[in-house]
């Protein structure tokens, strides 16, 4: 039986998708083993969600005025301490250089709220709603050197209901995220994209 894959995943708040790869790795619709969990606040409550579940955690805050490159270089150094195979970008919201994405290459993969190539950005939701668009979703993709660009892995989309509000769209903008990343990680790791 082939080895798991050991992959880790990037978060910088509450931690939603990476408990729902937690689970689906815990519940085996996700057969990979997560090594770390990384954030560059050390106050993020994903990682306390993350420590609850017995997983090793590790935060790298990023100081101002220093190069992108020199606070990566502790998480890379992570990274490679942790032997992950796979980064999962859940909600981590600093921009990787390009060099961090050249150490990793196609090995890193990312959620976005919008149906890329639209609404790309931290801000994808708010957009969405501002350009009036009637729907909105989800995208799974390979990282490269660009923000929220790369090789598409999965699309999903979701309606926008008027009267929505940031809020009222991100929890089923959410709720989407949390069973499409699982799922296209999994075929991602085991089917060979």
């Amino acid at each position: 039986m082939p080895e798991k894959p050991k992959i880790a995943i990037m978060i910088s708040g509450t931690g939603s998708n990476m408990e729902a790869i937690a689970s689906a790795c815990r519940r085996g619709s996700l057969d990979a083993v997560i090594s770390i969990v990384i954030s560059d606040d050390p106050g993020a409550p994903g990682l306390k969600k993350a420590a609850r579940r017995g997983l090793a955690v590790f935060a790298s805050p990023y100081e101002k005025g220093a190069a992108r490159e020199e606070n990566e270089a502790p998480i890379i150094e992570a990274l490679k301490n942790a032997g992950v195979s796979w980064i999962v970008l859940a909600g981590y919201m600093k921009i990787l250089s390009p060099s961090f994405v050249r150490t990793f290459p196609g090995r890193i993969v990312n959620i976005h709220p919008a149906l890329l190539p639209s609404f790309p950005g931290a801000h994808a939701i708010k957009d969405a709603l501002e350009a009036g668009a009637d729907f909105t979703g989800v995208t799974v993709h390979i990282v490269d050197e660009y923000v929220d660009h790369g090789p598409i892995l999965a699309q999903e989309e979701v309606a926008v209901i008027p009267n929505d509000t940031e809020d009222t769209l991100a929890v089923r903008i959410h709720e989407v995220e949390h069973r499409l990343y699982p799922k296209t990680l999994q075929q991602l790791f085991h089917e060979d994209y």
